[in-house]
């Protein structure tokens, strides 16, 4: 199937890369199909609107920079989306990136889940008021190698 995208211009995708969003993502409730690509810069991903061009989220699993993250949201959300067990979960945080790169970061408040199975998404809002909507990402990998060390 060939597509548009905001990042590679026109290229083809395998069916199996769809997405739907039942309820949309926070902000565009309006846009349900989507394809999870991954990105050329690595541990990035995007998520490409079907609808809209323009449309295209950058993405990150959010354990890369916070270990210690653990999804926590209500289970009735999940069960909308089909989600039976941890295994179905594919599980991924929204990425800004600034002018300045260096100061991007990842919204663990809104953790948008895939089931990997039925490929049913959906944003949800965090039961855990340890994550927030800006988390800076090189920082927090930063603290993460000092505790290694």
């Amino acid at each position: 199937m060939k597509i548009d995208t905001k990042p590679y211009g026109s290229i083809d995708i395998d069916e199996r890369q769809k997405i739907f969003f039942p309820y949309g993502v926070l902000g565009f409730e309006s846009l349900k199909d989507y394809v999870l690509l991954d990105a050329q810069q690595q541990p990035f991903y995007w998520l490409q609107s079907l609808d809209v061009t323009e449309i295209a989220f950058v993405l990150i699993n959010p354990r890369i920079f916070r270990p210690d993250y653990k999804l926590d949201v209500d289970k009735e959300e999940l069960k909308e989306i089909g989600i039976e067990s941890e295994d179905d979960i594919l599980d991924f945080a929204i990425v800004t990136i600034p002018e300045n790169s260096s100061n991007m970061t990842a919204n663990l408040q809104g953790p948008v889940i895939i089931n990997k199975k039925t490929r049913v998404g959906r944003q949800s809002i965090s039961l855990n008021p340890d994550w927030h909507v800006r988390h800076r990402i090189l920082d927090e990998l930063a603290s993460v190698r000092q505790e290694s060390c």
